[in-house]
């Protein structure tokens, strides 16, 4: 048995730094830094560790194996295919595995869908394709993590559907029909999407004596952090090996669990505090002031108790300030203009997050070009977002496609005008788009010469953002004579260095576009390694599949650096639960739209079940109206709880009558803040 600890507390309560010094102490007691094995749910959760071990109280080429359960399973499958890849059932286990990323996944997946799509079983959901892929996607994972089979998604989505008369149950039947096809065909061709990799490394890896004793014999020391946050399956691993450790340490952050739409198991989790000898709970923040540990406890009262607590000496409106606004437009303004005054008061931007229940595309753009127009730097991160909706990568691929004529893909005029103003520095939009009008014609093979424009039109576009337009044509040009020679992620690597991060062009100093196009060069490279591992002879086929596979929506897969972003001159934008996952403290924030009921409603996915597709679900449950009101106000208590936790001074929250699609705004946040207004009466306003 280990020697063992359990540490529990809120968020900013110090755990982490806990588990780095115990890391320091066991290697100053000569164990080994190679023996100690430090676990996180997502991979960005292990920077704080990858930041201390590097650090110059640490000696050098100190290495401690920092990893996900996901990344463990494909680095045990790497090292032992040979010993279970013919157990499996592949079909060629001679054969090295292909590990497949979201976006792969998807590309093999679609095959399936849409000759389903085709007989109409889907009709009744109206879902495109590239949504239904994702769906299925999911709901092989859900399986995976949670450790049951897929013919399980459908009966428990036909449980959970109840007595309804409709067409769900089939189309159930359908979704999981599709990704039995899909994993026969992964098995038939040793490819290894995320379920597979789990079900493999759980119920065949782990039980190879083979593999057991690599482990025992390699990692004697296990930090697991954020257990709230992992997979079933991860519980059950930890139980598994838990016999052959001579120390753990596993921490818990008590209101976290925002990763339950994944997967994660928070409540199953906390359970394993029952293993340790040790069990350590904190109760105090290190981080938040006494107002907004006032306002976590309103907010934890209201929302799980549905009581009001008792009146506090300390009053919890002194954190926040409220702003009430008629139309849509005057809460953006509101919102600049605040940060502004900030930080003409000194406040380093960085220390600046605006945050929305979802962040779309209209409200991201005016956010982030009222600020560019103030001088503020601003980045946004949107994980789930697909890369061709991002500004830069739709420039990127109109680009892509007219270096590709042979393809017979005809970019609509507006993408080539928008491309080529983002790309040149010079060109605003009406004369960006005066310019396409002229120079650009579905069905040419080229784009034409600024040259060959008439004096009065030049004039007008101006000569200085004709020489620029000159020089992007001719590398265009210059790049065909090459392309079968060149990859799609060289493509897109060599039009971004040589050209549009050069000065004069759109994206020299952008670090937004910069981040776009380096997530679109991994995704590109993702896919070649993947998909064509020995190369081939002519790389155009290839580009035009990424390129189609681009434009069909697919997501782009993890981008790490997107999540490691921690820019200190820059506000962030971005959605609630992807500020939370990032796990960073700022001294502001700004929520928007409070009355929005977006703010606790889940994401509509008709194939799907976060809640139904989870171990601890009843199998004969079937889900209610009150069944999804309890789990939807449990979630927005962790949200709020969540982002309080991550303030150091002041939350501002605006508040629009009619909402950005122009409907009166009446939802649960706005309820629970006219409550705590009542009660406490001295809340900062500031009115329109």
């Amino acid at each position: 048995m280990p020697e063992s600890w359990f540490l529990e507390g809120p968020a900013g309560a110090g755990k982490t730094t806990y588990a780095i010094q115990y890391c320091h102490d066991l290697v100053r007691n000569d164990v080994s830094p190679e023996a100690i094995l430090v676990m996180v749910p997502q991979r960005a959760l292990g920077r704080p560790y990858q930041l201390a071990f590097t650090g110059s109280d640490w000696p050098n080429g100190t290495q401690i194996d920092i990893v996900t359960l996901g990344g463990l399973a494909r680095r045990g499958l790497e090292m032992f295919w040979p010993l279970i890849a013919d157990k499996a059932g592949f079909a060629h286990p001679e054969w090295e595995p292909a590990f497949l990323t979201i976006e792969t996944s998807q590309y093999f997946m679609a095959r399936f869908v849409n000759s389903a799509v085709k007989t109409g079983i889907f009709d009744s959901i109206n879902v495109p394709p590239f949504r239904i892929m994702g769906q299925l996607l999911d709901n092989m994972s859900k399986a995976a993590v949670n450790g049951f089979l897929l013919d399980e998604v459908a009966d428990r989505l036909i449980t959970a559907w109840g007595d309804r008369h409709s067409s769900r149950p089939s189309v159930y039947r359908a979704g999981v029909d599709i990704a039995q096809h899909f994993r026969e065909y992964c098995l038939q061709n040793n490819l290894l999407d995320f379920s597979l990799q789990i079900e493999l490394f759980m119920n065949h890896l782990l039980s190879e004596p083979v593999y057991r004793n690599f482990f025992a014999s390699r990692y004697g020391h296990l930090i697991a952090d954020n257990i709230e946050e992992y997979f079933p399956v991860a519980d059950d691993f930890i139980r598994d090996v838990w016999q052959e450790l001579d120390s753990a340490l596993l921490i818990y952050d008590t209101d976290g669990g925002y990763r339950v739409f994944l997967g994660a198991d928070p409540g199953g989790m906390h359970v394993l505090r029952n293993l340790c000898d040790h069990i350590e709970i904190i109760t105090e923040t290190r981080v938040i002031s006494p107002e907004a540990a006032a306002l976590v406890s309103e907010f934890d009262h209201l929302l799980a108790l549905n009581s009001l607590p008792p009146l506090l000496e300390v009053n919890p409106g002194e954190i926040i300030t409220i702003a009430s606004h008629k139309f849509y437009p005057d809460m953006i303004e509101w919102v600049v203009a605040r940060i502004v005054e900030l930080i003409a008061q000194g406040i380093p931007p960085g220390e600046i997050v605006i945050l929305a229940p979802y962040l779309g595309d209209s409200l991201r753009f005016v956010l982030m070009s009222r600020l560019e127009e103030a001088g503020i730097a601003a980045v946004s991160h949107r994980p789930s977002r697909a890369v061709r909706d991002e500004p830069a990568a739709r420039a990127a691929l109109t680009l892509l496609a007219l270096a590709h004529p042979a393809w017979e893909y005809h970019p609509p005029a507006a993408d080539v005008a928008d491309a080529l103003h983002q790309v040149i520095d010079d060109l605003d939009p009406v004369r960006a788009w005066l310019l396409a009008q002229i120079v650009y014609r579905p069905g040419r093979d080229e784009l034409g010469s600024f040259d060959g424009i008439r004096a009065g039109a030049q004039e007008r576009i101006t000569y200085r953002a004709g020489e620029k337009y000159e020089r992007l044509r001719e590398w265009l040009i210059r790049y065909r004579s090459e392309a079968d020679e060149v990859p799609p992620d060289h493509f897109f690597s060599r039009l971004f260095g040589e050209l549009l991060s050069q000065p004069g062009y759109g994206f020299h100093a952008d670090f937004e576009a910069g981040r776009v196009v380096a997530q679109l060069v991994e995704s590109a490279r993702k896919f070649r390694r993947t998909l064509y591992p020995d190369g081939v002879d002519q790389w155009d086929a290839v580009t035009h599949e990424y390129f189609t596979l681009v434009q069909d929506g697919v997501l782009a897969a993890l981008h790490v650096p997107s999540w490691q972003q921690q820019e200190e001159d820059a506000v962030f934008l971005a959605p609630a639960y992807t500020f939370l996952m990032r796990n960073r403290w700022v001294d502001y924030q700004f929520w928007l739209d409070v009355g929005s009921n977006q703010w606790w409603e889940r994401l509509e996915q008709p194939l799907t079940h976060p809640y139904v597709l989870a171990r601890n679900y009843p199998l004969d449950q079937v889900w209610t109206d009150d069944l999804e009101f309890r789990y939807r106000r449990d979630a927005l208590r962790r949200l709020l709880m969540g982002l309080v936790r991550r303030c150091r001074k002041h939350i501002f929250m605006s508040i629009t009558s009619l909402g950005e699609q122009g409907y009166e705004q009446r939802g649960p946040l706005l309820h629970l803040l006219q409550q705590i207004v009542q009660r406490y009466g001295d809340v900062q306003e500031a009115a329109e």
